[in-house]
C-alpha cells in the first residue's frame, strides 16, 4: 500500500537481503532469479525500537525486566553492594558504582521486584530484621520487595512490611524502626537507572500483564504488517520475506508465562498472503530458550544467555524446528528455515553452536528435501568462514552473514544508493572468496 511507503524504505535499509551462488540463482523462486527480500522485524518477535510506542502504556515503564539499577544510601552515601558480584554478603560500603553495586530486576508487578546481582544471584531476606544477602540462587518470597519511589528516591520494604535500611556498620537490614519519610534517613536511598536497554516480548508482557498483553499485541499484530503490505512488496519487485518468530509459537495458543500467543495464527496468514502475491517465506527462530544473545529479539529476560548452557534448551529449540518444519514443509510459499538468530560468539561455543545445526538440518530434511536450511554466524568476534568449513549437510544450506552497515559510522553521510553500491563492490572480494569455498550459499544482512 502505497501510504505504507515510509515503512518499508525503513525495511529496506534495515535488512537488504542477498542470496550469492556461482550461478546466482535461488531453487523454489520463478525463474530462479535472486533473493530480493525484507526482514519483517518488530511483528511476531517485539523489538522496541522498532515501535517504541508499544510500550508507553506500562505504569513504571522505566523498570522493566533487565533494568539496571544501583541504590545510594542517602544518609551513608556509600552504594549498596553485592560482594564478589553475589554469592555471599550485602554491605553498603562502595564510593563508586560498578558491576558489584548493579541489580537487574525481575519485575513481579508494577511496584514488586526480584534484584538479581552481576554473578545471577539474588538479593534476599528472609525475615524481618535479617541481614541482606545474596545468595540466592533462586527467587521466591524471601527475595521479593517493594520499591516505592518518589522521584530518584526509593524506600525497599519487605513483604512483612519491614523496610530495609544502611546502618552505621555498613550493613543491609530489614529492621528500619517504621515507616521511613522522604528526608535524609537510613531507609531513604538514592535509585540510578544505569540501562533499561531491554524492550521484546518479555518485557511487554510481564510488564502490562497477561490480559492488558493480549489486547496490546493483538491490535499490533493485526495492524503492523498486513495482506496489503504484501501486495506493495509484490508490485515493488520484493519475492521474498523473512519472519523472525519466538521459541514459544510452538506452544501457540497458550504459551508459557509470560508469553503471549497469537503468533502462529499471524504466521499462517502471513503464509497464505505470501501465496497469493508469489512471495516466499523464510522463518527465522529469533528467540530461542534461555536465550542465545542476550538481547531483546531473543526475548532475554535480563540480558543473561542461557540456550548454551543447558541440553534442555537446545533440546527445546530443536523441538521448534521441528514443529515449524513439520507445519510448513509442504507450503508453496515456503522457501527456507533459519534455525538460529545471532548466536553470541562470546558464550556459545562454536561445537555446541554445530552440533545445534547439524541436527537441526535432519529435522528439516525429514520433512522437506528442499527448502533452504539456513544458519547464523556467530555474532560478535567469530570467523564466518568457521560454519564453512563445519560440513552441516549437504544440500541447500546457506550461511547468514551480519555486516550490519547501519551501525556503522563510516556509513552515516552515504545515501542509500552509496550504501547499496558498497556493499556491492567493497564486499565482492569477500563474497567471491566464499563463493569459490565451494560450501554454503551467502545471506546477507547489511
Amino acid at each position: 500500500m502505497e501510504l505504507g511507503f515510509s515503512k518499508w524504505v525503513c525495511a529496506f535499509l534495515l535488512s537488504c537481503w542477498l542470496i550469492f551462488s556461482g550461478a546466482y540463482s535461488v531453487e523454489g523462486l520463478r525463474g530462479n532469479s535472486k533473493v530480493r527480500g525484507v526482514n519483517l522485524g518488530g511483528w511476531l518477535v517485539v523489538e522496541g525500537w522498532i515501535k517504541p510506542s508499544l510500550f508507553d502504556g506500562i505504569p513504571n515503564g522505566d523498570m522493566l525486566d533487565g533494568t539496571e539499577v544501583q541504590f545510594k544510601s542517602v544518609t551513608l552515601q556509600k552504594y549498596v553492594c553485592a560482594e564478589n558480584g553475589g554469592g555471599s554478603n550485602v554491605t553498603v560500603s562502595r564510593d563508586v558504582a560498578s558491576s558489584w553495586e548493579t541489580f537487574k530486576l525481575w519485575r513481579v508487578s508494577e511496584s514488586k521486584f526480584q534484584l538479581r546481582t552481576s554473578k545471577g544471584q539474588f538479593i534476599s531476606c528472609d525475615r524481618e530484621g535479617c541481614s541482606v544477602s545474596a545468595t540466592a540462587e533462586y527467587p521466591s518470597t524471601s527475595e521479593t520487595f517493594f520499591i516505592e519511589r518518589k522521584n530518584s528516591r526509593v524506600h525497599i520494604k519487605l513483604e512483612s512490611g519491614a523496610y530495609l535500611q544502611a546502618t552505621m556498620g555498613n550493613q543491609l537490614s530489614g529492621d528500619y524502626p517504621g515507616m521511613p519519610g522522604w528526608d535524609d534517613n537510613a531507609g531513604t536511598f538514592e535509585m540510578t537507572i544505569v540501562a533499561n536497554n531491554l524492550h521484546g516480548d518479555y518485557q511487554l508482557a510481564n510488564g502490562y500483564g497477561q490480559d492488558k498483553a493480549k489486547e496490546v499485541l493483538k491490535r499490533h499484530r493485526n495492524s503492523f504488517i498486513t495482506v496489503e503490505d504484501f501486495n506493495f512488496l509484490h508490485r515493488n519487485g520484493i519475492n521474498t520475506v523473512r519472519i523472525p518468530v519466538g521459541w514459544w509459537i510452538a506452544s501457540d495458543p497458550d504459551p508459557p508465562a509470560p508469553f503471549i500467543g497469537g503468533t502462529l495464527v499471524a504466521l499462517d496468514d502471513a503464509f497464505s498472503w505470501a501465496q497469493a502475491y508469489d512471495i516466499k517465506c523464510i522463518i527465522d527462530l529469533h528467540a530461542a530458550p534461555g536465550s542465545q544473545n542476550g538481547m531483546e529479539h531473543s526475548a532475554s529476560q535480563d540480558g543473561f544467555i542461557g540456550w548454551p548452557t543447558s541440553p534442555d534448551y537446545i533440546s527445546k529449540t530443536l523441538d521448534v524446528i521441528d514443529f515449524l518444519a513439520s507445519r510448513y514443509a509442504t507450503h508453496p510459499a515456503l522457501l527456507g528455515i533459519e534455525l538460529l538468530n545471532e548466536p553470541s560468539a562470546t558464550t556459545v561455543p562454536l561445537d555446541t553452536l554445530v552440533s545445534f545445526y547439524m541436527r537441526g538440518y535432519q529435522i528439516v530434511r525429514k520433512y522437506s528435501p528442499t527448502a533452504y536450511v539456513i544458519i547464523c554466524q556467530r555474532i560478535g568476534n567469530a570467523d564466518p568462514l568457521e560454519l564453512y568449513q563445519a560440513n552441516i549437510g549437504t544440500h541447500n544450506v546457506v550461511v547468514d552473514l551480519h555486516f550490519y552497515n547501519l551501525f556503522d559510522t563510516f556509513f552515516v553521510n552515504m545515501s542509500s544508493a552509496d550504501n547499496i553500491q558498497f556493499i556491492y563492490k567493497s564486499r565482492e572480494a569477500q563474497l567471491q572468496a566464499l563463493n569459490s569455498s565451494n560450501g554454503p550459499l551467502v545471506f546477507i544482512v547489511d
